[in-house]
């Protein structure tokens, strides 16, 4: 699988590092900055390239029309959408991972078609949330066409408790995934799988329909 990063920052080395772990993986990072394009070379090999990530000459030269995956990791929110974006308009790139570093992009960068964000911001807010006594529910990570991991724990007085999976009326296109134990003993589901007090519940839903999901789960409805 040929990938191309862009940035090579501490993101995008220690991603790339990891990638090359695998022989069956050919990895390009696309650097502006001159320092870094030499440390990473020195260590990894020649597998960066000098340039500018968003501009279309420097994705022809990287080979964006063969790629697999383009992953833009850049500091720069706006860089990391412009070169998703062009990878899936001009290049025709199958699959784009972004970056977020304001999680507030997170809209923006689903409804531009980006098929996959990644927020260090999100995930440390999302686990901060886990500590609040709010029913809130936690988006984890954003999916391909659509769809969004998320997360809610069931309270107390929540109408589900007792309830199999099978009998939830849950929305369209949400399908429970893992239940996670008070004592965070994880529980793969099934259709008999019955709802207990303070069960973590992931699930994949449409983000349209994750406030009908969260009143489902939390007993609202």
């Amino acid at each position: 699988m040929y990938v191309i990063i862009v940035g090579g920052g501490k993101v995008g080395y220690y991603l790339a590092k990891e990638l090359l772990a695998e022989p069956q993986h050919e990895v390009l990072i696309i650097e502006q900055d001159a320092a870094k394009c030499e440390r990473i070379a020195e260590e990894l090999g020649d597998i960066v390239l000098r340039g500018d990530g968003c501009e279309a000459a420097t994705m022809e030269i990287a080979g964006f029309g063969r790629a697999d995956m383009v992953i833009a990791v850049t500091g720069d929110d706006e860089d990391n959408l412009v070169s998703c974006q062009v990878a899936k308009v001009k290049f025709n790139v199958p699959r784009t991972v972004a970056r977020i570093n304001n999680p507030k992009n997170q809209e923006i960068f689903r409804r531009l078609g980006i098929d996959t964000t990644v927020s260090a911001t999100g995930a440390i807010l999302a686990q901060i949330e886990q500590e609040l006594p709010t029913h809130q529910m936690i988006p984890f990570l954003t999916l391909g066409g659509g769809l969004e991991l998320v997360a809610v724990k069931v309270p107390s007085e929540a109408k589900v408790i007792g309830s199999a999976i099978k009998d939830l009326l849950l929305p369209h296109e949400s399908i429970i995934v893992l239940l996670i134990s008070p004592d965070g003993s994880p529980r793969m589901p099934t259709p008999e799988t019955t709802i207990a007090i303070e069960d973590e519940i992931v699930a994949v839903t449409r983000r349209e329909n994750e406030e009908t999901l969260r009143a489902v789960l939390t007993g609202s409805v």
